[in-house]
């Protein structure tokens, strides 16, 4: 099951994600987490409670975070459990979004 929670403060915006990241997680990132987001400055994805991250769960990651990063946003990536940072990692996603976004 996926859930998030976002807290926010004049400029950030920090998501709390728990749960799967995968396909079932598409709709939420786009319709509701996306629009709640944008408006701020900095943008960080917590990733503190999610041990499972597949395919189509990367793939939102990166479009959710490529999206805002158009926008002119600054989004950071923390707390990910090793197991993710592996599937991260593996996949290069650093490459991808660049090794600053990761803290």
């Amino acid at each position: 099951m996926f859930a998030y929670k976002i807290i926010t403060d004049e400029v950030q915006a920090t998501i709390h994600f728990e749960g799967d990241i995968d396909i079932d997680a598409g709709d939420v990132l786009e319709d509701e987490i996306e629009p709640a987001v944008s408006p701020y400055t900095n943008i960080v994805l917590n990733l503190e409670k999610v041990f499972f991250v597949d395919s189509s769960g990367i793939g939102l990651i990166i479009r959710l975070v490529q999206v805002l990063q158009e926008l002119g946003r600054n989004v950071y990536i923390e707390q990910t459990q090793p197991e993710v940072m592996e599937v991260f990692e593996l996949l290069q996603l650093d490459e991808i979004l660049g090794k600053e976004i990761f803290r």
